[in-house]
C-alpha cells in the first residue's frame, strides 16, 4: 500500500504542476495578469513545493476515503469532493479577498482547470489503486 501511495503522491505534482505552467503561464497568461492573479513574478518553485505537499496529503488520506464505489468511481469522488474544497479556498476565496477584475470570467476559466486538475488526478488514483479496493477489501 505504501508504494502505491508514494506513486500517487509522486503523479500529483507531475500531473498539475505543467498543466499549472501551461494553463497559467502558456495559454491564458495574459488573462491572469488582468484578473490580477499575479503580483509579479510567480515563485514557480514555492509552486512546486506546495503541489507536493498537497499530493503528498492527497495521497495519504485517500486510502482513509470509504465510498460505495470502487476502482475509478471511488478515485472520481474522492477528487470531485477534495477538488471542490480546493476550488472553495483558492477560487472564491480570492473573488472575496480581493476585487478581480472579470470575477466571472476568472470563477469559470478556474473551474475549468480545476476541473482538469483533478479530473486526470482521479484517473491516475484509478490505475494506481486499481484492485485494491476490489471485493468490499479495505484499501
Amino acid at each position: 500500500m505504501i508504494r502505491k501511495q508514494l506513486l500517487a503522491a509522486a503523479i500529483y505534482p507531475a500531473i498539475v504542476f505543467p498543466l499549472a505552467i501551461i494553463w497559467h503561464l502558456v495559454l491564458f497568461k495574459d488573462r491572469y495578469m488582468v484578473f490580477g492573479y499575479f503580483e509579479g513574478e510567480p515563485n514557480i518553485a514555492v509552486g512546486l513545493t506546495s503541489m507536493i505537499i498537497q499530493g503528498a496529503v492527497l495521497a495519504a488520506i485517500y486510502p482513509m476515503f470509504r465510498a460505495r464505489r470502487t476502482g475509478h468511481a471511488r478515485a472520481f469522488r474522492f477528487a470531485g469532493l477534495l477538488g471542490l474544497f480546493f476550488w472553495t479556498s483558492h477560487v472564491l476565496a480570492l473573488v472575496a479577498k480581493q476585487s478581480v477584475p472579470g470575477a466571472g470570467a476568472f470563477v469559470v476559466m478556474e473551474t475549468v482547470y480545476l476541473g482538469l486538475q483533478f479530473g486526470l488526478f482521479a484517473l491516475a488514483l484509478g490505475f494506481i489503486f486499481r484492485g485494491a479496493d476490489q471485493a468490499g477489501k479495505p484499501v
